[in-house]
């Protein structure tokens, strides 16, 4: 069996089976698709839990194409995405990382929270995201050309950010950008009810709260709820838990320790249940 033919067979264990949900809020995804046509490399920006990952999901799902993701951090090394020689039963072999893989077979990868992973990681993604589509491994002695279907998106949280913790220019400014927010209250309370089999009405209420919430970042809090927040609350209420029970569980308390804001954060919970 070649190289060749053994890319081709791994490719269908990337692809996505099933159709992720995803309500469109704008014109995200005909922008990705004009994006991914040019093969260009895109950087998604927003808050934690607003989306961005789901979105990636779904343009693979109605793409076709296979999607390989990395959850990046910050004991990252340019050899957990590019591969490395390790033994096994015949002795030393190469073993391609995740970005290698998709290079080789035409995947999206996907690489979450890029901000997270070290420097001297993220600068092996710049040969891919020029005009040379091309990803060196040193230690293999091999250059390899990106797949044509091949495409590269990276997503941070913007408020994160910190002099620490950003992109170099160097990186930013080979990727084309789309910026995630929250959608508005009737979408995101759309977004919940069909998640979690919640009423409207209790859909609504729980986007009120994290709408508190977020009025309140920068004010005590680094990050209002997420809409992946809302989800769990909304699972905790239709499995029968008691709606303020499952508000402190799954939106306070994950959120913030400090006594003061945990307590003005149940007295909104209180407020609409």
């Amino acid at each position: 069996m070649t190289d060749e033919t053994r890319y081709e067979i791994d490719a269908e264990q990337y692809k996505i089976t099933e159709e992720p949900y995803y309500r469109p809020v704008g014109e995200e995804q005909e922008l990705y698709e004009a994006a991914y046509s040019a093969r260009m490399p895109v950087m998604l920006k927003g808050p934690t839990g607003c989306g961005k990952s789901r979105f990636v999901e779904h343009m693979a799902y109605k793409l076709g194409r296979p999607l390989v993701t990395v959850a990046c951090n910050e004991d990252m090394t340019a050899s957990d995405l590019v591969g490395r020689y390790l033994l096994d039963a015949d002795g030393t072999r190469w073993h391609d990382g995740p970005l290698t893989v998709a290079a080789r077979i035409g995947a999206i990868c996907y690489l979450d929270e890029v901000v997270e992973a070290r420097t001297d990681t993220t600068v092996m993604i710049h040969p891919l995201t020029d005009h040379r589509r091309t990803l060196p491994l040193e230690k293999k002695g091999e250059v390899v050309e990106a797949h044509p279907d091949f495409q590269l998106v990276i997503s941070y949280n913007p408020g994160y950010q910190s002099l620490m913790k950003d992109l170099k220019q160097s990186t930013k400014q080979r990727f084309g950008a789309m910026d995630f927010d929250y959608p508005d209250a009737e979408v995101e309370a759309e977004v919940v009810a069909h998640e979690t089999g919640v009423d409207k009405d209790t859909a609504s209420k729980l986007v009120s709260i994290a709408e508190r919430s977020r009025n309140l970042r920068g004010h005590g809090l680094d990050e209002g709820m997420s809409t992946r927040l809302l989800v769990y609350a909304g699972q905790l209420i239709t499995k029968g838990v008691d709606p303020v029970n499952a508000c402190r569980m799954a939106l306070v308390r994950p959120i913030t320790d400090d006594a003061d804001m945990r307590d003005t954060l149940d007295a909104a919970v209180t407020t609409y249940f």
